[in-house]
């Protein structure tokens, strides 16, 4: 068995940060989580992330603020959006930003784990 994949969560609600690694892990998974998009950039995870978790509304730069930002330094991760708006529009325009997904908070673990298997197919 090789190496598991990292998915780094960026989310600026602490208790998303503890929990969601843990479910993560549980899905045999590595993680990373960051409290903020600038966290995330100052990392050395840019090159390892293989899927991203991102919260839509964050102070500062927001998530698909922060997906712009990679794209312009030459990353195309995979992102799962998070978000507690529900806003169809909202959802319809992060699609544009490399998104498979865009869960509403609260959302289930067989929600997440669909996303991810979406984000990082397995060969």
């Amino acid at each position: 068995m090789g190496i598991p994949l990292l998915v780094s969560v960026v989310d600026d609600d602490e208790s998303v940060r503890e929990s969601l690694p843990d479910l993560i892990k549980e899905f045999g998974f590595a993680v990373q989580a960051f409290a903020s998009a600038q966290e995330y950039l100052a990392s050395d995870c840019l090159d390892l992330t293989r899927c991203l978790i991102l919260d839509v509304a964050m102070p500062g730069m927001s998530g698909p603020d922060l997906v712009k930002e990679l794209l312009r330094r030459g990353y195309r991760i995979p992102v799962i959006f998070i978000t507690a708006l529900d806003d169809a529009s909202e959802q319809s325009q992060l699609r544009h930003f490399n998104a498979v997904e865009c869960l509403m908070k609260p959302f289930s673990e067989a929600q997440l784990l669909k996303a991810l298997s979406a984000a990082l197919p397995l060969d």
